[in-house]
């Protein structure tokens, strides 16, 4: 354990006097080419926020408008039929969306029904098997000015899908 906290210290300072020897040997510019990639991280991180802004405000709205408790009310009876906890649905219809509305999600199930309960760890294996597609392709695809974007989206979704019944499925018959 102390082995590994050590590395853990040392490996990051040691990777960057690394990379700057070695600059340094086949003499490259490292301080210039650091400044200009601080420059493009900035120029990114500007061309994103109105995208992130756009992902925020409509998460706010879904979950502000009531439309997320009544499409939980809608199949609730088809998901207790099947044995799914309906208490998951926000963080499946969520995960999609924002990871960090989704680990809010996560959080509150853990915090409402215990780490160690079917919920908590359903919730918990459906956080780290899902992704944030919507996230992803309203960002990434975004940025770089793609527009078309129909396939990608269908493979994610169903993606993330099949990681949703996947979780249930394993968490049920490991857990139940």
């Amino acid at each position: 354990m102390v082995f590994i906290t050590q590395v853990s210290l040392w490996i990051i300072p040691l990777f960057i006097m690394f990379v700057l020897l070695v600059g340094t040997w086949k003499r490259v510019p490292s301080y210039e080419l650091f400044v200009e990639g601080g420059k493009e991280g900035v120029k990114m991180a500007f061309s994103l926020l109105p995208f992130l802004v756009g992902m925020i405000v409509a998460i706010s709205i879904f979950r502000a408008s009531g439309a997320l408790e009544a499409i939980i009310g809608l199949i609730s009876p088809v998901l207790l039929f099947l044995g799914v906890p309906p208490e998951i649905v926000p963080l499946a219809l969520i995960k999609p969306i924002s990871g960090s509305a989704a680990l809010g999600v996560t959080t509150e199930l853990i915090a409402t029904h215990g780490p160690d309960s079917f919920i908590g760890r359903l919730a918990s294996t459906m956080q780290g098997s899902t992704d944030t597609t919507l996230y992803i392709l309203t960002v990434y695809f975004g940025a770089v000015g793609i527009r078309k974007m129909g396939y990608a989206l269908k493979v994610g979704l169903l993606a993330d899908l099949v990681a949703i019944i996947a979780a249930i499925v394993i968490v049920t018959l490991v857990f139940a």
